[in-house]
């Protein structure tokens, strides 16, 4: 492979090594939000049948949760399964396609995330240098579930930077993707 290659190709090395980590990221996901049904579950059973409930429990079933948003919102982009507004985008050509999703990467999706990441990540340092824990009687301590916050934005962030570059890539002929849309049906 010669330099010139090389230098084409790095642009696209960059994306496919968001594209596992959002992989990976999102497989977390997945196990996390069926632990939290299977916790969901089981602690329904046993206060039910036992008569025995725990916060901890509780808690952990939504810190699971908040694993699974957090950690799967960067899948859900990458897939380009997110919602959208569609009034007009499913009836667009492609490259009008990419360029409002461009529009949107760039002025919308980074910018508001960005500060999401900028914003709790101070919350995440105050929680955990405080040890703080949930009220309830038996609860957690709480920075586990914060953690998912900035963490989850970067993961959004990372992927939002890999699409802008996928997308330029598409408009210079460099990249195929599917460009394949299905308009949700209601």
């Amino acid at each position: 492979m010669n330099q010139a290659t090389r230098d084409a190709d790095q642009p696209y090395a960059w994306v496919r090594a968001i594209d596992r980590i959002t992989d990976f990221f999102g497989e977390l996901a997945k196990w996390a939000l069926l632990a939290a049904v299977v916790i969901s579950g089981g602690n329904a059973a046993v206060r039910y049948l036992a008569g025995y409930s725990s916060n901890a429990w509780l808690e952990v079933q939504w810190y699971l949760f908040a694993a699974g948003v957090m950690f799967g919102a960067a899948q859900v982009l990458r897939l380009n399964e997110h919602v959208r507004v569609d009034v007009f985008y499913g009836s667009w050509r492609s490259r009008r396609q990419v360029l409002l999703d461009l529009f949107g990467l760039l002025f919308f999706l980074l910018p508001f995330v960005g500060l999401l990441v900028v914003l709790s990540w101070p919350l995440l340092s105050e929680w955990v240098a405080s040890g703080e824990t949930s009220p309830n009687a038996g609860g957690l301590v709480r920075w586990p579930a914060m953690l998912t916050l900035p963490l989850g934005f970067a993961l959004l962030v990372l992927q939002g930077l890999a699409e802008i570059c996928k997308r330029i890539l598409w408009l210079r002929g460099r990249l195929r993707m599917d460009m394949h849309y299905t308009k949700p049906v209601q």
